[in-house]
């Protein structure tokens, strides 16, 4: 399909005149039916490079989306612009609304799933019925940096993609390194078209602000709020400290509309949160990592990291949510000696200890000592190695060791970059890409960056939504 085609459905679908960056030679790549594996950046607009192709193409696309809340998001969005053959199977539909989707397949283009939905084989006998165009992994950084503990079912999406007929791939990430691409590239064994676009921000500066005391934290903390009001992330790697903290800054700043969201809460008190952030009803959140990924709010302009993530992926992840219409943005974690302790203890909890292994391939109750997430493991690596012949207890060690490894140079590898006195933006995206853009603001504070200089431009605003009839009259292009 020749550009002026592509161009006039972009506008006839999506209302925009032009591909931005990428997008074209991604969606040319997916028509000509190649298995394309690509990076853009964070608020590039990835998600049209899969929504095209299937709008243009008969048959169904199914995406794989790690998050239930970006799985409604992306539909909600298509349908606001009248597309409404898309469907998400989700948790949250009951085994009446679930059939009645799986019995319409032929009425959907675009169909958002999660991996753990594909292990169904109920589920999987109405798709292998259908005629799919495409196979979609949204976030394809999620198979190597979740897929081996946290959600084993990502791995085994090849299993999934084969039994489909091994329809044309595309995995799509903001954040994956030479070796995440090649987890990818290892786990489906299939050759892959490479487009890798830089992913660097140039509107975002970097700041890390060094702190001796969790007082400490709490008055810079409230400094950058104090700035301007304007929407903001503030991330946490505790759930509890996440409601403590929001708490706090609720009578710090009464006027000010904050809430917290994390993984423990009521699936539907989420998607409530989530909609109040997009709608700008609320202007500050307090959150775990389980909240962002996906989420197109474009006027973020704060991330703050109270926590040290537990690795360069997350933290560049976490930061691209800010500033994504391009207006000058600030990403500043606060640091304080020992916070690394935490995702070290983390990443204790994701795995087994020698003893579990050993009570697990006994069939021992183990259902109050383990972790969501050490069971999954334990339970995908007995099966997936059932049939090997060497000791079972000594493959799952080898393995579990191997990742704790790759888990802590991946916390260590953080924390080089918090002490370096180099250019940040230069370490952080040093293993992603031979180049960084040049700033379009400020750089970083080893750049000459002052946190406590930093401003908004005037014309850099931000309102609360209170109007509802405004916002109906919005949606429904009343005048």
């Amino acid at each position: 399909m020749v550009e002026h085609q592509l161009e006039h459905y972009l506008k006839k679908y999506f209302g925009f005149e032009t591909f931005k960056v990428g997008q074209q030679s991604i969606i040319e790549s997916v028509l000509a039916g190649h298995n394309t594996l690509a990076t853009l950046p964070t608020g590039s607009g990835k998600s049209i490079t899969y929504q095209l192709p299937a709008l243009l193409s008969a048959g169904i696309t199914i995406v794989v989306s790690p998050l239930l809340s970006l799985m409604i998001d992306q539909v909600k969005v298509l349908k606001a612009k009248g597309i409404k053959r898309v469907a998400t199977l989700t948790s949250l539909h009951n085994s009446h609304q679930k059939q009645r989707i799986l019995n319409h397949l032929s009425n959907v283009q675009l169909l958002y799933c999660s991996p753990e939905m594909l292990q169904q084989s109920h589920v999987m006998n109405y798709l292998k019925q259908q005629h799919v165009n495409y196979f979609v992994i949204d976030e394809a950084h999620c198979l190597s940096q979740w897929g081996h503990e946290f959600r084993t079912d990502y791995l085994k999406l090849n299993t999934v993609h084969r039994e489909l007929g091994q329809p044309p791939l595309l995995a799509l990430s903001a954040t994956a390194t030479d070796e995440v691409q090649q987890d990818i590239v290892n786990h489906f064994n299939l050759s892959f078209e490479k487009i890798i676009y830089p992913i660097d921000r140039p509107n975002i500066t970097l700041s890390v602000r060094n702190v001796e005391t969790v007082e400490e934290k709490h008055r810079q903390l409230t400094k950058l709020l104090e700035k301007k009001r304007m929407p903001t992330m503030i991330y946490f790697s505790s759930r509890m400290k996440s409601e403590s903290v929001c708490y706090m800054l609720q009578q710090q700043f009464p006027d000010r509309s904050i809430a917290f969201y994390h993984g423990g809460m009521e699936s539907e008190d989420r998607l409530l949160i989530q909609q109040q952030f997009m709608y700008d009803q609320l202007d500050v959140i307090c959150c775990t990592s389980a909240f962002g990924m996906g989420v197109d709010k474009a006027n973020i302009r704060l991330v703050i990291h109270y926590h040290m993530p537990s690795d360069l992926e997350s933290y560049i992840q976490e930061i691209g949510r800010a500033g994504r219409d391009g207006r000058p943005s600030l990403a500043c974690l606060l640091y304080q000696r020992g916070d690394e302790s935490l995702p070290f203890h983390l990443i204790g909890q994701e795995l087994p200890d020698d003893e579990m292994i050993s009570a697990f391939l006994q069939a021992e109750d183990l259902s109050d000592k383990l972790t969501e997430t050490q069971e999954r493991f334990l339970a995908f690596q007995a099966e997936k190695n059932r049939y090997s012949s060497n000791d079972l207890f000594h493959i799952i060690q080898q393995v579990r060791d191997q990742r704790l490894a790759v888990k802590k140079d991946s916390i260590i590898g953080l924390l080089k970059w918090i002490h370096t006195d180099q250019c940040r933006r230069q370490v952080l995206y040093k293993k992603f890409q031979e180049e960084v853009k040049t700033p379009e603001y400020d750089c970083c504070d080893q750049c000459g960056f002052r946190v406590d200089d930093w401003e908004l431009p005037n014309d850099v605003s931000f309102s609360l939504e209170v109007n509802w009839e405004k916002r109906l009259n919005e949606l429904f292009n009343k005048r």
